[in-house]
């Protein structure tokens, strides 16, 4: 479980980093809520072309997210309180998955929330570097994490405080990337969001 919330997102906040930046980064602007569409491309080898998902996220301080698939397939995946649930629509039905393995997307998941607060550094699962302008890179500490995910690159908005860009490198030739859209901050959330489907 600690790995699963230490882990994609979505249009998120975080300041423009710079040497100077990477402690504008523990400072970063506050937020109560974040809503956002994405589309998520997953690239094979294997591919000819991409797979393509659609979806939304909400995600609300200081923890608590709803990551929604809505196309192809449907599924929800809710966080609260330190508890995780996911949802897989089946017959025109939701129910929960209770078998859910950790894998790429659940350990960014997890991470969102911590990339919204602009906590980048002093991260015990990723070292962080800032190789250009508006891009942070994060590449895993520990050997269980590097098994599935090689780095992560976020492509921080012009504007301060928003990701347009979220890219997750699983392996050689194969990547998936989140882009974010429709962002609307500071909106107050009912916690019903967070806890059921």
């Amino acid at each position: 479980m600690k790995l699963f919330f230490l882990l994609i997102v979505l249009s998120l906040l975080a300041p423009a980093p710079s040497r100077a930046g990477e402690a504008a980064l523990q400072t970063a602007v506050r937020l109560q809520s974040v809503q956002a569409d994405f589309v998520q491309e997953k690239h094979l080898k294997i591919l000819a072309r991409p797979l393509i998902s659609t979806g939304a996220f909400v995600f609300q301080a200081p923890q608590s997210l709803r990551w929604e698939y809505q196309s192809p397939l449907a599924s929800v995946l809710l966080m609260h309180n330190g508890k995780v649930k996911k949802y897989i629509e089946q017959d025109g039905e939701f129910r929960e998955d209770k078998g859910m393995q950790p894998g790429s997307m659940q350990v960014v998941l997890a991470e969102i929330a911590n990339w919204l607060g602009g906590r980048f550094t002093g991260n015990e699962m990723f070292n962080v570097s800032f190789p250009e302008k508006q891009t942070v890179l994060l590449t895993p500490r520990e050997q269980g994490v590097a098994a599935f995910i090689s780095s992560i690159q976020l492509k921080l908005a012009d504007q301060q405080g928003l990701l347009d860009e979220v890219t997750i490198f699983e392996g050689p030739e194969s990547y998936t990337r989140l882009t974010f859209s429709n962002r609307i901050l500071n909106q107050e959330m009912p916690v019903a969001l967070f806890i059921d489907r």
